[in-house]
């Protein structure tokens, strides 16, 4: 047992910190075994102290004293745009009054379409015209944030930390009482949006997406290096391949009797409505919804556009431009390499794409794969 006979140094061990209560004989009457002693890792903690101990022929206690280590992680800011209640409403009207062919004619000079111009000129008004509508926000996330917290939640924190400064007994009963009503509601709130997502057995990614929410599981994104030189490192790896290509580009010229493919306003309404919602915008800042959701509305100019780029064999370069993330593929970054490049391109070039991969892929022989 433990007793002054014994040596600190004999219950020493590497990384931990030890505290011990002796077994005192006088005290408890027993002579054989006994004493207490407690382990602590300094890892987790560096400050613990021995509060109390006791010894008697009943028992023997020792209470201990220890802070843990928090990390604390600093809250993230972050820029988001929020979608006001008829703001859709809203830009429907703004699209279905709008007249396309002024754009046109702007960008038409002796009889020729600038299609650069006329391009450019339609997606920077309808990304004007989304600011408009739309609200930016900058908000704040916290790592222990609830997910059930609501701005009707907050806001009653508020009132109920007011009402304490004030020294209000009466306005803080009643703030702590609404305060309790407002968190009961939003956690049944909160209950209700996790249970729809297995509703529907079909829809993996709602269901994924549940038992996140479920488990609080989140991932920790790798750190990216924030020298000031890394986007011209990058941009010099991912262009090393064009920089080995010494031959200049070529624009062939179809023949005059050559058919023109033609795309119909029929098409391209179902392909902008068939545009999946939670895809990123591209550097136009055009988001998947607007196309979506206002498919109706820029369906014709949309489609004259792509018919004057293929009669004329041209793609704009607004429509061309794309926005390179990288993305680390480890958690500690060593080299270039190590970073994935995610091209995020305008949402209505892919509509683009795949309207003209159509009538490809139906003059393809069936023994080639049209992948």
């Amino acid at each position: 047992g433990l007793s002054d006979r014994v040596p600190d140094a004999a219950i020493q061990l590497d990384g931990l910190a030890s505290f011990r209560a002796d077994r005192d004989s006088t005290l408890c009457g027993k002579t054989r075994g006994g004493g207490l002693c407690v382990y602590i890792n300094t890892e987790w903690c560096k400050n613990s102290v021995v509060v109390s101990s006791y010894c008697s022929s009943l028992v023997e206690f020792m209470v201990v004293r220890s802070c843990r280590l928090v990390r604390r992680s600093k809250p993230v800011l972050k820029q988001v745009r929020t979608w006001p209640s008829g703001a859709i409403s809203a830009l429907q009207d703004c699209f279905e009054h709008t007249d396309w062919q002024m754009f046109r004619e702007a960008a038409t000079y002796s009889n020729t379409t600038d299609l650069e111009e006329y391009t450019s000129s339609v997606t920077s008004y309808i990304s004007k015209c989304i600011d408009d509508v739309t609200v930016s926000k900058t908000i704040t996330t916290r790592p222990n944030q609830k997910p059930w917290m609501t701005a009707e939640v907050r806001a009653l924190l508020k009132a109920r930390d007011f009402a304490f400064k004030a020294g209000d007994k009466a306005a803080l009963r009643k703030a702590r009482a609404k305060l309790s009503q407002a968190i009961r509601e939003a956690k049944r709130a909160h209950g209700r949006s996790i249970h729809s997502h297995f509703i529907d057995s079909g829809d993996t990614r709602r269901m994924w997406q549940g038992i996140q929410a479920i488990t609080n599981y989140r991932t920790t994104p790798p750190a990216c290096n924030s020298e000031a030189s890394l986007p011209d490192a990058l941009n010099h790896f991912y262009a090393r391949f064009e920089t080995q290509n010494g031959m200049a580009a070529r624009k062939t010229t179809p023949p005059s009797d050559d058919q023109v493919l033609c795309l119909t306003a029929a098409d391209v309404r179902k392909t902008l409505r068939r545009v999946d919602p939670r895809k990123a915008a591209g550097p136009d800042n055009i988001p998947a919804r607007v196309l979506g959701e206002c498919a109706d509305q820029l369906t014709d100019v949309f489609t004259d556009i792509f018919n004057i780029s293929l009669s004329s064999a041209t793609v704009p370069t607004c429509l061309k431009a794309t926005t390179i993330i990288p993305v680390p593929k480890k958690s500690s970054v060593s080299c270039l390499n190590d970073y994935r490049p995610i091209a995020l391109r305008p949402i209505i070039m892919k509509c683009f794409k795949r309207l003209v991969m159509r009538p490809i892929k139906t003059l393809l022989p069936p023994s080639l794969d049209p992948l």
